[in-house]
């Protein structure tokens, strides 16, 4: 039964496809990956001008199937990584699938693969294989523990990466469980280190004429993550541990209740936490000798957060971050999703939109969110339908043999 309530998608500026970055034009990326990480890595090549082209078994990628929630028949979770994209279907087993597939790696300067490395070299798949096929190939491989090491050969999973690497430890409340990050955290860090990775491959290539192997690990990105927990425990012996994010070597680093809604403040610097308390309406407190320094503030926190928190109760968010940000003190509110997909100001910069491609579909979008000459990225393309450009890539491909 279809309802009439518009969903939030039809209230987004709608724009329609246009020629995103020029920046990496020319160079065209074969993309063997599935779920996240790795459509996510090819996504933001082609947001910088890539061509990319997204192999994808008969019956699909896998994120295809992540839903509900489902547009248009179109899994969200795909569509949110995939645009940009020409999707083009192949049987590799078959021994015509196969041949199609090399001529594809014959005209590509990259190829992303998140298979393991046993999966690679069992399939042929791996750089000593396909580099035959092209010698100057950029290879990357993203994997959930990389292609060497005692873990090589486990499967793996955002969630499953996120625990390895000791975020989910120190995520939560002090009395709770471990918990997950509310997003595929491993899966982005890694897609994203798998394309810068990939950018700096492509410009030492100019220089040498040589490709390379690269290799991402979704542990190693997530563990990657928390650098300055880990330095600070190996430095000090001090292990972390989950306090609801109120533990910060800045002293006063967390959210606090208001009247009505709570904020996030962060007291980073003397001069803010001079002028912070000038807002408060107790100058003198900001100036007292014992909490001259952070380390002198961290000492006294407990007694701190509580006077904080008692003033903080006689006004209303919106009262308070005005002030704040009257007073250049670094303060926010904490959005729930549909409150920052709704934000004016990030949607005025390009960040949420609902892209119209030439078939007439809109598809709701999250931008790049990187501005270059004071624009942002529109999209080449809406995120293909599977199949939707296997016809005509493989005949440019004979055409070009």
């Amino acid at each position: 039964m279809s309802s009439s309530k518009q969903l939030p998608y039809e209230t987004l500026p709608v724009i329609s496809v246009g020629n995103a970055f020029r920046l990496l034009s020319g160079i065209t990326v074969v993309d063997l990956t599935t779920s996240v990480a790795g459509p996510y890595a090819t996504m933001l090549l082609s947001d910088f001008g890539a061509e990319v082209i997204k192999v994808e078994r008969p019956d699909g990628d896998d994120a295809r199937a992540w839903g509900p929630p489902f547009l248009d028949e179109q899994a969200l979770w795909f569509t949110a990584i995939n645009r940009n994209k020409k999707s083009v279907t192949i049987d590799a087993r078959t021994e015509n699938g196969r041949a199609q597939l090399l001529r594809l790696v014959r005209s590509a300067d990259v190829v992303v693969t998140n298979q393991p490395g046993d999966v690679q070299r069992k399939l042929k798949l791996d750089y000593e294989s396909l580099r035959k096929e092209r010698e100057d190939l950029i290879f990357v491989s993203i994997s959930g523990f990389g292609l060497s090491g005692a873990r090589s050969q486990l499967t793996c999973y955002d969630l499953i990466a996120e625990g390895y690497s000791g975020i989910m430890d120190i995520t939560g409340e002090g009395e709770s469980p471990p918990q997950k990050i509310g997003a595929p955290a491993a899966d982005m860090l890694a897609g994203q280190d798998a394309a810068m990775a990939t950018m700096a491959a492509l410009f030492d290539r100019q220089r040498s004429g040589k490709g390379c192997k690269i290799d991402v690990s979704l542990v190693e990105s997530m563990t990657r993550f928390l650098s300055c927990r880990i330095s600070s425990y190996l430095g000090s012996g001090e292990i972390p541990r989950r306090t609801g994010g109120t533990d910060s070597v800045i002293a006063i680093y967390q959210s606090f209740e208001t009247a009505d809604r709570p904020i996030n403040l962060g007291l980073g610097s003397d001069a803010i936490w001079t002028r912070f308390w000038q807002v408060m309406g107790d100058p003198h407190y900001g100036t007292r000798a014992e909490f001259a320094t952070n380390a002198d503030r961290r000492s006294a926190r407990g007694d701190i957060v509580k006077r904080i928190q008692k003033i903080l109760k006689t006004k209303g968010r919106k009262t308070w971050l005005d002030l704040f940000a009257a007073a250049r003190i670094p303060a926010g509110p904490i959005n729930r999703v549909d409150e920052v997909a709704m934000d004016k100001a990030l949607q005025d910069r390009g960040l949420f939109f609902s892209l119209k491609d030439a078939f007439g579909r809109i598809v709701p979008q999250v931008g790049l969110g990187i501005h270059i000459d004071d624009a942002w990225c529109v999209p080449r393309s809406a995120p293909p339908r599977l199949g939707e450009h296997t016809a005509d890539v493989l005949e440019e491909l004979k055409q070009s043999v």
